[in-house]
């Protein structure tokens, strides 16, 4: 057999033993067909050998997924949404290749001519001394601040072309095109994935809440093995049924407050998200002081400390803000879910208002937002302190996408690495107390999606900010698996899956359009550099859109593309939306009728079975004192004498369970009623053993009738699964 393989032949001097060599060439094997991948049908061994293959192979996988199984579905949804983002990192890449950088390097683009001459204008100092350029020339600062790639196509000033009636392809259309498509790809793909998510739960309505029933008797998953596996699953089901619960006696709490008190809880709650809206206010407002003192005092001896003073600011804010939202929202004792709630929704504002912040304070040094200058006045940007104003942007952003990837590596390596060391060589209760740090996927989330929407801001000056984009996540995937499996303990609150994957996805689509939002405006309204880049002789970049209208489109294509932006055009398109829309509504309202009306019949079903059952009581006679079952039944239980043995019920009129007089004379015999029960038993059996929607009225039967444990209980035992024994004793107690 493959496992007994050895080596034949005289064994020579300072040759492994026949059996070692044997191990070695079995492990060999096994690497080779991993490796290959090849079907287990189609290797050239006995079926034994086949057989023990795949069962190595199985184990082998159950002991790879267990290790994620100890973190929860949502540590999975987080790896998996790395994965979604490295994809569209790429597609947009391809994308921006195959539009823009292989035509113009098949299309030779021209020399750059030289530069304007900006001694005109009233700028305050030498204009040499205000472009920017820094004192230190280290090759090492260049590359991090992005100054090196200055003449390159990963920035907007190196892409140039000849006139447009001279081209056969428009570079400038793709350039401009190709960060709307991927835009627009992003946005379908996230769309599609965050449909997909949607909790079932919306679908339901509102009002309904699992049984907590359901939850105890279908929790449990039996594919777990490994004993870690099912002590985390049992925290998991015992934390979901304290949360359960904890909503449940708050929602109680809630209902039994008087005005007055439900006034202050009002009250409470409105100071709590105030004084975090003030904290929000003030950190944006930081970014925006930090922001402009770094863009206007460039050419000081701290340049380079300054050129990260942007991101190291939004890193410190992000850093700080969701640790005061914990404890302040822990202060006023919210419920666990809305507390949980809460605090993400403020730390997602805090991450993208960040963000907006630090485009709009960004806009206001280099394009003058709000400010009068008189090189903005002339130029329609400040031309004094940026010549080729879309470069300094790129770089800016720039900057911001290294410095979030290198505060990543430092918390790998220079945090969380040093903490696993010291708490595992170190004992006491300060270090007990430490701990490895808790792997928090909703953090996690928003610093990705920081790092996607930056590279979003990015795509109009930086065209292969994706690439180096598509290389952060690949490290980041790997180094933050690295930081779960060696350096992290699973969390005590987990993250499901359903919820996360929707959340992921909202988030991702507000980023989206936090991006899209001034990107939009610099296309459509903005100057665009008098001496860099492809848009030079143009007003805004969009002009090159009527201009290629104008020379390539005959006239039926011209006047077609009028109509469809005339208000001849808009209005029907409005009216259409609007039929779709409605007839969309209420087909939703109509899918919401039918559910209520199929839990209606439900409860319908459910009360005929009760009248069947009561029917059934009173037709069916009472036991005799030779047919009593082992074990005994509650109804016999409840006739017999302390110590004495089993009496027959007496003549007269007694109550069933259900509250209606039995004839008198009539008994029931229990071997009967378990005959007469057996669908019911049937179903019970399909009940316990799958999810089925007949349970909620299987538990109504059982509840109300305790005489028919016996009958389960009974037929329960020859199954060979311990969930309908723990279901029955629940109901009998």
């Amino acid at each position: 057999m493959l496992r007994q393989w050895s080596v034949q032949g005289e064994q020579a001097p300072g040759e492994p033993e026949p059996e070692h060599a044997g191990e070695e060439l079995w492990e060999q094997e096994m690497k080779r067909l991993h490796s290959s991948q090849e079907p287990v049908r189609v290797l050239p061994y006995a079926m034994v050998d086949k057989r023990f293959i795949r069962w190595v192979a199985e184990h082998q996988h159950f002991a790879e997924a267990g290790q994620w199984g100890l973190f929860g579905t949502g540590i999975q949804s987080y790896f998996t949404f790395l994965r979604f983002l490295l994809l569209l990192n790429l597609l947009t890449l391809l994308l921006t290749t195959s539009l823009v950088l292989l035509p113009l390097v098949w299309l030779h683009p021209p020399d750059p001519g030289p530069a304007l001459n900006f001694t005109a204008l009233q700028c305050p100092g030498d204009l040499q001394s205000q472009t920017g350029v820094p004192k230190f020339h280290n090759q090492l600062w260049n590359i991090l601040t992005g100054r090196a790639f200055n003449n390159t196509y990963l920035f907007y000033g190196a892409y140039r072309a000849r006139p447009e009636s001279s081209l056969a392809y428009s570079v400038r259309l793709a350039y401009l095109l190709s960060p709307l498509a991927c835009l627009l790809l992003c946005f379908c793909g996230v769309l599609q994935r965050m449909v997909k998510g949607l909790p079932q739960k919306l679908f339901l309505g509102q009002d309904y809440r699992s049984p907590l029933s359901a939850k105890v008797f279908s929790s449990w998953d039996f594919c777990i093995q490994g004993q870690d596996a099912a002590t985390i699953k049992k925290h998991e089901i015992s934390n979901e049924f304290k949360v359960e619960l904890e909503e449940g006696r708050h929602f109680l709490l809630v209902r039994q407050q008087t005005r007055a008190q439900r006034a202050y809880r009002l009250l409470t709650y409105v100071r709590v998200n105030v004084l975090i809206g003030l904290l929000v206010a003030g950190a944006i407002s930081a970014i925006f002081w930090a922001t402009k003192y770094s863009q206007d005092n460039k050419e000081e001896s701290l340049f380079l400390l300054l050129q990260y003073l942007p991101p190291g600011v939004i890193a410190l804010v992000n850093f700080l803000g969701p640790l005061l939202f914990v404890f302040l929202v822990q202060l006023e004792n919210y419920p666990p879910n809305m507390e949980v709630n809460l605090t993400l929704i403020w730390c997602v504002v805090l991450k993208l208002a960040s963000l907006g912040m630090f485009s709009f304070s960004l806009g206001q040094t280099v394009l003058c937002v709000g400010r009068n200058r008189t090189s903005c006045e002339s130029y329609g940007y400040n031309a004094c302190d940026y010549q080729c104003w879309e470069n300094s942007v790129g770089e800016e952003l720039y900057k911001l996408s290294i410095f979030n990837f290198l505060l990543t590596v430092a918390v790998t390596f220079l945090v969380s690495l040093p903490r696993r060391l010291l708490v595992e060589r170190f004992s006491g209760r300060f270090w007990a107390w430490l701990d490895r740090e808790e792997f928090l996927v909703p953090k996690n989330v928003l610093d990705i999606v920081e790092g996607q929407t930056v590279t979003w801001m990015g795509l109009f000056y930086c065209p292969l900010l994706p690439l180096l984009n598509s290389v952060f996540i690949f490290l980041t995937f790997y180094m933050k698996k690295y930081t779960l499996l060696r350096n992290s303990r699973a969390s005590l609150r987990r993250f499901r899956a359903s919820s996360s994957t929707f959340f992921f996805q909202l988030v991702l689509i507000l980023g989206l359009l936090l991006a899209t939002v001034p990107l939009g405006y610099v296309v459509s309204s903005i100057r665009s550099s008098w001496d860099c880049g492809l848009f030079t002789n143009y007003s805004a970049p969009w002009q090159v859109v009527p201009e290629l209208v104008a020379l390539r489109l005959l006239p039926p294509g011209q006047r077609i593309l009028h109509y469809l932006g005339s208000q001849a055009f808009s209005f029907p398109l409005l009216v259409l939306l609007s039929l779709v829309l409605t007839v969309c509504v209420s087909q939703s309202q109509a899918n919401a009728r039918a559910i209520r009306g199929l839990r209606k019949q439900l409860v319908w079903q459910v009360q005929e079975k009760w009248h069947l059952v009561d029917d059934l009581s009173r037709l069916l006679p009472e036991p005799g004192p030779g047919d009593s079952l082992r074990p005994e039944s509650p109804l016999s239980r409840s006739d017999r004498e302390p110590g004495a043995g089993y009496q027959a019920s007496p003549p007269a009129a007694k109550k069933t369970h259900l509250g209606r007089e039995r004839p008198m004379g009539v008994t029931v015999n229990h071997q009967q009623l378990c005959e007469a029960r057996s669908g019911d038993i049937e179903v019970f059996k399909k009940v316990v053993t799958t999810s089925d929607p007949a349970s909620f009225s299987i538990d109504i039967m059982l509840k109300s009738r305790p005489d028919w444990l016996t009958c389960f209980r009974q037929a329960a035992s020859s199954w060979g699964t311990q969930a309908p024994s723990t279901r029955l004793q629940l109901y009998g107690s």
